[in-house]
């Protein structure tokens, strides 16, 4: 039987989502969890990679096993008494054995939180930006712009195993929060790897002044990773969605 766990944590002290040898990660204290309380292996499939120190609110992943989870009350409370405490069990449920977490997905959420006055309280959780003079209007202004383009090469890390670099964004957007709190919006069918963190780079030249609204289009124009700005740290990058068709759930 196929089952949905869905999950949240915070990425600081993991070494990204997907299973590694030798180092702490998200998938494998998931899958080492799954087993002592299945007894058997487990090779869970997740919706999408994180890298290192990235957080989560809201991600999915689906595993297989022969033994049928009657109590998921239960069997979700065991499980997060036995997991690490920045990792979180929202939710179990069955599903047909034909969906996958990852490829049975429509759309993808992420935030980029940046604070711009010193927090300690919002240390590895945002990314610290004091740049006194940084045009948010200036941002805004450019992020439009992502809606008339599919190839985005330009924002994905090189020397990646893709097929392609088309991505559907479906939704972009700057807001303004209390307290210097500046957050990044973004919706898209797919990512690339480095994405998110590459526009929020390439958006900051922008509001430091360093790139015209008009040379952050040429900036994907070009497909050239150079010609894009720095990727911002990973602390503030948040995956809070994964979108699904309602319609194949069981």
């Amino acid at each position: 039987m196929r089952y949905f766990l869905e999950i949240a944590y915070k990425g600081t002290h993991f070494h990204g989502f997907q299973e590694q040898e030798g180092v702490p990660t998200i998938q494998g204290e998931i899958n080492k969890t799954l087993a002592s309380l299945l007894g058997h292996q487990v090779d869970s499939v997740g919706s999408g990679r994180t890298d290192t120190g990235v957080h989560c609110l809201k991600q999915f992943m689906h595993f297989d096993t022969d033994k049928e989870i009657s109590d998921k009350g239960n069997f979700i409370y065991r499980m997060n008494r036995i997991l690490p405490s920045d990792i979180l069990i929202k939710d179990i449920f069955p599903v047909r054995e034909e969906l996958s977490a990852r490829f049975s997905a429509n759309s993808r959420s992420y935030e980029y939180h940046i604070t711009r006055v010193k927090n300690p309280f919002l240390n590895e959780l945002a990314y610290f930006f004091p740049m006194p003079r940084l045009d948010v209007e200036k941002m805004i202004e450019a992020t439009p712009i992502l809606f008339h383009y599919t190839d985005f090469e330009a924002f994905s890390k090189v020397h990646t195993e893709v097929m392609h670099f088309i991505c559907h964004i479906k939704k972009a957007e700057w807001k303004e929060e209390a307290n210097g709190k500046l957050v990044f919006y973004i919706t898209a069918d797919r990512f690339l790897r480095g994405m998110v963190r590459a526009i929020v780079g390439t958006f900051l030249e922008v509001g430091c002044g360093r790139l015209s609204v008009q040379g952050f289009e040429q900036v994907i124009q070009s497909k050239d990773r150079r010609k894009a700005g720095r990727a911002v740290p990973p602390q503030g990058l948040y995956l809070v969605d994964v979108s699904y068709p309602s319609s194949i759930f069981m």
